[in-house]
């Protein structure tokens, strides 16, 4: 049986939940199980660490604090931009998340905390920033290492 190492292909289910028991995410509701190769970081970290060893078949349940997940909340990840560089036909909801382009072209996942007619302000942490998070996990395939 193959063991997940470092640049596997793995595919596998998962359904994460906060302390709260609050689920906010599920392959099983999209019924589409995710595909990464391990090693990568597209993944995250902690979530890595917890497919490492494992077995095709295997299930696994983990809590992840939240510098093993998506690190701590950031006070001063806020940003305030102009209206203006939005779309005009962009409907504003304050708590709605927004992709926005960070540093160097990357993708930011922003949360829109208050708009004006003049200004938008975000908070640049990741939604699920400062929470720990609880992972079940199944471990549909693996492919060997490349």
């Amino acid at each position: 049986m193959t063991t997940v190492a470092n640049g596997s292909t793995v595919t596998f289910h998962y359904k994460g939940t906060l302390n709260d028991g609050t689920e906010f995410d599920s392959s099983h509701k999209r019924n589409e199980p995710m595909t990464a190769i391990t090693g990568q970081g597209n993944l995250i970290p902690g979530f890595e660490t917890a497919l490492l060893g494992m077995t095709e078949g295997e299930t696994k349940a983990f809590t992840l604090e939240a510098t093993d997940a998506y690190g701590e909340r950031n006070d001063e990840a806020m940003t305030t931009m102009p209206r203006e560089a939005f779309p005009e036909d962009f409907v504003f909801e304050d708590g709605m998340t927004i992709p926005l382009m960070g540093p160097g072209g990357s993708q930011v996942i922003a949360t829109l905390l208050e708009h004006s007619d003049k200004e938008v302000k975000c908070d640049l942490n990741h939604p699920l920033a400062g929470q720990a998070l609880t992972f079940e996990l199944e471990l549909l395939t693996v492919e060997g290492a490349e």
